[in-house]
């Protein structure tokens, strides 16, 4: 018998639909075994890691460990990358399995082909790819665990700090404090239209801006009653080559604009992957294979003819990438569609257009120039056109700009226009623009950047992205533009007019903003830890990471270098740094003349009203959502101590409205309801009848959780139906009901039993944990 054991349930299903009888296919379901909990799982003298079987797999290692004592062979065929690696080697030591009889397989693609290659070509487990994933895995507890504890005594307990997660929030807060300290910068451009001698409109810009409203006036006042003609035309070949094929960093770029975050690409690809539709999806090289780009030519050939037909191999700019990976591409380029539902067939049919395009023929384009003068004005319009004479990959993949992407000229198909032809003007138009500040990270860009300065590699991007918007450090806001004037200048029909119009700016949807936790854990890390903020430090890491899996480099030399230096300065970190919390002072209560600070406080962002260290002690008030410790006004925090706010009586009780910990609510009768800031609540505007909506519609809810009650001498027993199904809930304690009780015919009796068993259990459980 043949055992092969594989990470995932989903490739396991797969796998064993190209392999015989004599095969038998498990999942290890990940890795088997983690870092230790105690100790930080380290040997701290020698620095080696200490694993033990995670609690949810010893059931697990107990089945592969009876079927691999039973198996002739066993073969490893986890992904080939350092975390498979690792999890292969684990597999090899847990199992206590054999060299003889072990082999281990790597494929880039499950398909027959493939799976047959890789068992007529084992090799044994790479050490050196292993001992990467160990580097990584240990210098990233060693980080974690000893800068986390440094920030829940200094800034807010329950943070965390990472090597990579707190370079990416580090990008992000900088963006911001960018943004805020940019100053606009006015400039005035010109924009004229035209009609050539068959009614045909030309749009164009004067080649020159001008940097005051004057200037702009000066020149529309001169081009007034004169005669423009077309002074050059100027038609140039030009092309368009098309991208490389996908690494999952591009991949991730290019998917957002289907409106896929980060995580949920790598989840869809992840499924793809192992359903055998697509190579796999954690890599960075563009490379393709000779079988991938033979497959291609066929494809095209068939479908679009010769013409379009362009082979060529891709090499990436990356030092680090792993040529010997593939692309990210389909298995069956022959395929157009595949997947189980709608996300996985628009995400394949992405990657399958974007690998056939890349062996297509470049896009042939003509663009046309054309200069549009008076004969006593030194500057001239300029109007852009482009033609596609051959559309090449442009068939199947057309190139989206980002949405950050500064704006162009829109160059469409130009009427046929002669050098020296008289052109009438229509208008001019002068109008007033603001410079603008880098754009804030969506997730793609970010990717982008991070990829850019070296930091993490494939596998890490979107768990990155994912753990600073969990800790809070990040979130995806939209922000509400705000209105400026801005000068306009008219000329029309021989009459200049000069008007002032609003416009929006500033807004912003669905973007990467610190949040105040956010800004001042960087803050305190930037200052105290500049070394593991550092985005060169972080990017030479990942090259020693790079050295250790080529065997260029050991592993262990490298990490007693770093923590010979880091642990120190941990240590006088410890004893020098002050708390940090972002304290601003905004001003003074008019009242009382305190002072009103904003700042993190015990429970996160805050207003505090007087001093710490007077008799008298602070008053404190929780901001509210879209507040925030950086931006709140004076005005905006004295308002919130004027919460709770009394909305009146009902049911002969005080209805108040405030905030706290977990957002705004309504308080009646001892009991808390949330508002819906979606539905357009909000604790300044909340009326009376609008509150008891939210107080009647939660005693519905709750009514609709209620099955029976007992009354006893103890806090009556109520049997309720919770989010996965029905509970016991004794004073404020909840008991779980076993899945085989039949909910209706409960008595109080078996209710008891169950309360008694469950308790007896959760006493049992934790004299285990304290022992």
């Amino acid at each position: 018998m043949n055992l092969v054991i594989v990470e995932s349930p989903a490739k396991a299903k797969t796998i064993k639909k190209f392999l015989g009888k004599d095969f038998e296919v498990e999942s290890s379901y990940g890795h088997i075994t983690d870092l230790a909990k105690k100790d930080m799982g380290i040997d701290m003298k020698t620095l080696e890691p200490i694993y033990q079987v995670s609690t949810d797999k010893k059931e697990v290692v107990k089945k592969l460990k009876s079927l691999a004592k039973k198996a002739d062979t066993v073969w490893l065929a986890s992904d080939e990358d350092r975390e498979g690696e690792a999890i292969a080697w684990h597999l090899f030591n847990e199992l206590n399995l054999k060299s003889e009889n072990t082999k281990r397989i790597v494929f880039h693609e499950i398909t027959q082909n493939a799976i047959q290659k890789a068992i007529q070509n084992p090799r044994t487990i790479d050490i050196n790819l292993v001992n990467a994933q160990q580097a990584r895995r240990v210098l990233d507890r060693l980080v974690g665990f000893e800068m986390s504890p440094i920030l829940w005594s200094k800034v807010k307990a329950g943070l965390s700090a990472g090597r990579v997660q707190s370079v990416a929030v580090r990008l992000i807060c900088e963006r911001e404090k960018e943004i805020e300290k940019f100053i606009p910068v006015p400039i005035y451009k010109v924009e004229a239209d035209f009609y050539n001698k068959s009614k045909n409109l030309l749009k164009s810009k004067l080649n020159t801006d001008f940097a005051d409203y004057s200037q702009a006036l000066d020149f529309i006042q001169r081009a007034k009653g004169k005669i423009f003609s077309i002074s050059n035309v100027e038609t140039r070949p030009s092309k368009r080559s098309p991208s490389a094929p996908f690494t999952t960093s591009t991949l991730q770029q290019e998917a957002s604009k289907l409106g896929f975050s980060v995580s949920r690409t790598m989840m869809i690809a992840q499924q793809l992957y192992e359903s055998g539709y697509i190579t796999y999806m954690r890599t960075d090289s563009v490379n393709l294979s000779e079988e991938a780009i033979n497959s291609a030519k066929s494809v095209i050939v068939k479908n679009f003819g010769n013409e379009y037909l362009h082979t060529r191999q891709y090499t990436t700019k990356n030092k680090s990438a792993q040529e010997a990976h593939e692309a990210i591409r389909p298995t069956n380029l022959s395929m157009q569609e595949a997947g189980a539902d709608d996300s996985q067939k628009k995400l394949y049919h992405l990657i399958w257009r974007r690998t056939l395009a890349s062996q297509m023929s470049d896009a042939r384009l003509e663009r046309t120039i054309v200069d549009i003068s008076a004969s006593d004005l030194k500057e001239k319009f300029i109007t852009k056109g482009e033609v596609i004479i051959f559309d090449g990959f442009l068939k199947v993949y057309q190139i989206q700009k980002d949405e950050d992407s500064p704006e162009e000229d829109n160059e469409g198909l130009l009427p046929k226009v002669e050098k020296g032809e008289i052109v009438q003007l229509s208008q001019i138009i002068g109008e007033e623009k603001f410079s603008r500040p880098a754009p804030r990270y969506n997730e793609a860009s970010l990717v982008r950047k991070l990829e850019e300065l070296g930091i993490g590699r494939p596998s890490t991007y979107a768990p990155t992205i994912s753990t600073i918007q969990k800790r809070q450090y990040v979130e995806i806001r939209d922000l509400d533009p705000k209105q400026r004037e801005v000068k306009k200048i008219l000329l029309k029909n021989d009459n200049i007019k000069e008007k002032i119009e609003v416009e929006n700016y500033g807004g912003d949807r669905r973007k990467l903003m610190p949040t105040d936790i956010g800004l001042v854990v960087n803050e305190f890390l930037t200052e105290h830890f500049p070394t593991i903020l550092d985005y060169g430090f972080t990017a030479k890491v990942e090259e020693d990471f790079d050295n250790i899996a080529g065997g260029n480099e050991n592993w262990k030399e490298m990490l007693s270098g770093f923590y010979s230096d880091f642990h120190p300065h941990v240590e006088e970190v410890k004893e020098t740094a002050e708390r940090a919390t972002g304290e601003r002072l905004l001003g003074q209560d008019p009242i009382s003349g305190k002072n009103i600070y904003a700042r993190i406080g015990r429970f996160g962002p805050m207003i505090q009203m007087g001093e710490t260290e007077e008799e008298e002690k602070p008053k404190f008030a929780g901001l509210m959502k879209g507040q925030h410790i950086n931006s709140i006004t004076l005005e905006e925090a004295l308002k919130l101590f004027e919460l709770p706010r009394y909305l009146g009586d009902y049911e002969d009780k005080k209805v108040e409205v405030n905030t706290g910990r977990f957002g705004p609510y309504v308080k009646h009768n001892s009991k808390f309801f949330s508002l819906k800031p979606k539905e357009g609540d909000e604790i300044a505007t909340i009326t009376l009848d609008r509150a008891i909506e939210l107080i009647e519609a939660k005693r519905e809810a709750d009514k609709n959780k209620f099955i029976k009650a007992f009354e006893t001498e103890d806090p009556i027993i109520e049997i309720l139906n919770g989010r996965w199904g029905p509970y016991i809930k004794q004073g404020k304690e909840n008991f779980k009901i076993p899945k085989e009780v039949e909910v209706d015919k409960l008595t109080l009796e078996d209710v008891k039993k169950i309360i008694s068993e469950t308790g007896s259990k959760a006493k049992a459980k934790s004299k285990t944990k304290k022992k």
